[in-house]
């Protein structure tokens, strides 16, 4: 199976794009977000390539990064996820940061790509949040954070502290890790309030 080619961009599709290897073109699917940011045709490019094989087709993936390929692969693992769907979440995310929402549980960042209804989010993030810590960018404070509010097992006040944070317009993984910066500095036995000042505090000196 082909892994990875190195060739001359030749056209762009909506959704793909004609790579010159040689001579030959091969037709490459690729997200939306990878195409973006490809050279213009008629310069060079290196794609890594899921190659999928079926009754009725043999189709071409390319992505930007090895990790973005192992993440398209992940994606089809869970029940109701597609090539199609898998795209469509690369296309929007990286790869890092589909693993952060993952781990997260952060259901709303997964359903802003396209075809990713509430129960593929959910599907997402309960059959991947085992394998997602190992490509999050995120260090292990934050996750254990994040996980434990995720899974409504976090103590009172960092729950509630979480819950300010985003609700004031925090990204989920912003809010996870002021937090646990937060914990850190004030203790396991800091109070809701002491929680939310710090979490502040961290967030305008970023």
């Amino acid at each position: 199976m082909i892994g990875k080619l190195k060739g001359t961009i030749d056209s762009y599709g909506e959704d793909h794009l004609i790579l010159d290897v040689h001579g030959v073109g091969y037709q490459v699917f690729c997200p939306s977000r990878v195409l973006q940011q490809l050279p213009r045709a008629g310069e060079a490019a290196v794609l890594f390539i899921e190659t999928i094989v079926r009754e009725d087709m043999i189709r071409l993936y390319g992505f930007a990064s090895e990790a973005e390929r192992e993440w398209f692969r992940l994606l089809m693992t869970v029940q109701g996820v597609g090539a199609k769907v898998a795209l469509a979440v690369l296309g929007v995310m990286k790869a890092s940061d589909v693993a952060t929402a993952i781990a997260l549980g952060d259901k709303t960042a997964l359903s802003r790509a396209p075809g990713v209804g509430k129960r593929v989010a959910e599907r997402l993030v309960i059959e991947l949040k085992d394998k997602a810590p190992g490509y999050s960018s995120l260090d292990a404070d934050t996750l254990a954070v994040a996980q434990t509010v995720s899974e409504n097992v976090a103590s009172r006040p960092v729950a509630e502290a979480v819950s300010a944070l985003t609700n004031l317009g925090y990204a989920q993984a912003q809010a996870s890790a002021a937090v646990a910066r937060a914990v850190k500095a004030a203790g396991e036995e800091a109070t809701t309030e002491t929680l939310i000042r710090l979490g502040l505090k961290e967030l305008a000196s970023q």
